[in-house]
């Protein structure tokens, strides 16, 4: 618990640093996907009952578990991140 705890959290401090206006949450995917992987681990969300990516995004209204596409992030937007 504590291997995977201190992955995810890598991993969050990775896309606080990374994100930026006008990237997609997919970008946001790609970056955690090679981090997870890069520590030898496997994305949970991957696969999981068909989900198509490494972590969920959901923009501003948005309430949990939004799956990462070609949305373009803003200055202000609320992006919150499942790990």
């Amino acid at each position: 618990m504590r291997r995977a705890g201190a992955i995810v959290g890598a991993t969050i401090d990775l896309l606080k640093a990374s994100v930026e206006p006008g990237m997609t949450t997919k970008d946001l995917d790609k970056i955690a996907n090679k981090e997870i992987t890069r520590q030898g681990a496997k994305p949970t969300f991957m696969g999981y009952q068909g989900f198509p990516a490494s972590i969920c995004t959901s923009v501003n209204e948005e309430i949990v578990h939004g799956i990462p596409g070609k949305r373009v992030l803003r200055e202000g937007d609320i992006v919150k991140v499942d790990v």
